[in-house]
């Protein structure tokens, strides 16, 4: 018996890239006059951008708290009533159809359908911003970071004539990624997470990645350093995402991954199931959207409003996006009974599921709220601590909804500031395990595999 020689490998396909060629690549995309004007484009959309964000959030903030609690003050209320949400939600929802029904581009994109949408052409943002501002203020369970994006993603298109816009779809779609990073990095408080979102949320590689990011980045970048030196000359509020106070540091411990890897498994689990009742609300709307959506938006006031009637607190911690709700149970996660947390899980939960499907803005506030609430439900467990559960909640939550497990990571350490880096390993286990299963139960839960195409920000 002999041994033979070994048969030669067969040679790489032609077109896979070697090392040396994608760094051809990338030079000649960077040595490009074309490539270079872009950057140019993207650095100077990004301070235009950061100023209508922060309007956005400035004016988004400021009719919120004169409809929640101004109001409710000067009619003789110290909180809000119970009922307070169902006249609200109403007109937020006939705000919403005639919007949809009337104006351009539909008030943007479904909140159902993920974070980003296709770019938004500067025709569409009045009904956009009218449509938001209406869901927003008005106590729908969304946030404004879908809003925010399509408000980028339209400014930067507008400093580009439409027919241009017409001739080159690249270039509409790299300069509406570096809007939309721009307003991201503002809403999230950190550039950092609209480069993570833009990299994990574009699924490219090589020198097509570099050249869609560093725009993002430039722009994400001026974009931020306007927004907080204009926040702070101004000293105006803009309700961003923050969490000033948080539980007591600990060190992790055995019992923060045995207990909290199967929280994240439900949480994740939970946040899939509750998105696909969204999808079908969104089914349910689509033949008759305006007397449809005005109902949708009255069941989430009847939900929020069933939330206070029955706990005796405030309405106001079931609607609206809850950043303020996250930063309050971040703060004292103790301030709640089991009971009420409970419920305000389910009456939030399903209030989001209806949103998404029918009104305007954002999914995520809502679902880190959620995910945390979920989480400190289980804070008294043996060996649980009440900040890893909250590290656990934010990351499972925000890697279901989003599928981006990285960007949901990172996400959760910048929101604990300090006392995240310690956090990181329950933060990525977290993560990991919400994605694996929450793929599981979408593949499950979807009559065909689902369009990766919805999945992240566009």
């Amino acid at each position: 018996m002999t041994l033979s020689t070994p048969p030669e490998p067969p040679p790489d396909p032609p077109d896979r890239a070697s090392p040396a060629r994608a760094t051809r690549e990338l030079h000649e995309v960077l040595r490009a006059p074309g490539y270079l004007r872009l950057l140019l484009v993207a650095a100077v959309v990004g301070i235009p951008v950061s100023l209508a964000a922060f309007g956005f959030l400035t004016l988004e903030h400021a009719m919120q708290t004169g409809l929640w609690e101004h109001l409710p003050h000067e009619m003789g209320y110290s909180v809000a009533p119970w009922w307070w949400p169902l006249p609200l939600l109403t007109l937020a929802g006939l705000v919403v159809a005639g919007v949809a029904a009337r104006l351009p581009g539909a008030g943007g994109h479904l909140p159902v359908n993920g974070l980003g949408g296709p770019p938004i052409l500067p025709s569409a943002l009045p009904g956009v911003v009218v449509a938001a501002l209406a869901s927003l203020s008005f106590g729908a369970v969304l946030g404004p970071e879908a809003p925010l994006m399509a408000i980028g993603s339209a400014l930067a298109l507008s400093a580009v004539r439409s027919a241009k816009r017409a001739a080159a779809p690249e270039l509409v779609a790299v300069l509406s990624a570096a809007g939309s990073a721009a307003a991201i990095a503002v809403v999230f408080g950190s550039p950092l997470v609209a480069a993570v979102l833009i990299i994990e949320g574009a699924r490219l590689a090589g020198p097509r990645l570099t050249a869609l990011i560093l725009p993002c980045l430039l722009a994400s970048g001026v974009g931020a350093v306007v927004f907080t030196g204009f926040g702070a000359w101004s000293g105006l509020a803009t309700g961003a995402l923050a969490l000033p106070s948080l539980p007591p540091s600990r060190s992790l411990r055995a019992g923060d991954f045995l207990w909290g890897m199967p929280l994240a498994a439900l949480i994740g689990c939970g946040v899939v199931l509750l998105m696909t009742l969204g999808r079908r609300v969104a089914d349910w709307t689509g033949p008759h959207p305006t007397r449809r959506i005005v109902m949708c938006a009255i069941v989430v006031g009847a939900l929020t409003a069933g939330y206070a009637a029955s706990t005796g607190r405030s309405p106001e911690e079931a609607a609206l996006s809850g950043q303020s709700t996250l930063a309050a149970l971040a703060a004292d996660p103790h301030s709640w009974s089991t009971s009420a947390l409970a419920l305000l899980v389910l009456a939030k939960g399903l209030a989001w599921s209806v949103s998404l499907g029918s009104l305007r803005g954002g999914p995520v506030f809502p679902v880190l709220m959620l995910g945390a609430a979920a989480a400190l439900l289980c804070q008294d467990l043996p060996g649980f601590g009440a900040l890893p559960g909250l590290a656990v909640g934010l990351a499972a939550a925000a890697s279901a909804a989003l599928r981006l497990p990285l960007s949901a990571t990172v996400l959760g350490v910048l929101l604990l500031g300090d006392q995240g880096t310690e956090q990181v390993p329950v933060l990525i286990v977290a993560s990991v395990v919400a994605f694996v299963v929450g793929e599981l139960t979408r593949a499950r839960c979807a009559p065909h595999p689902p369009d990766s195409a919805t999945a992240g920000p566009s």
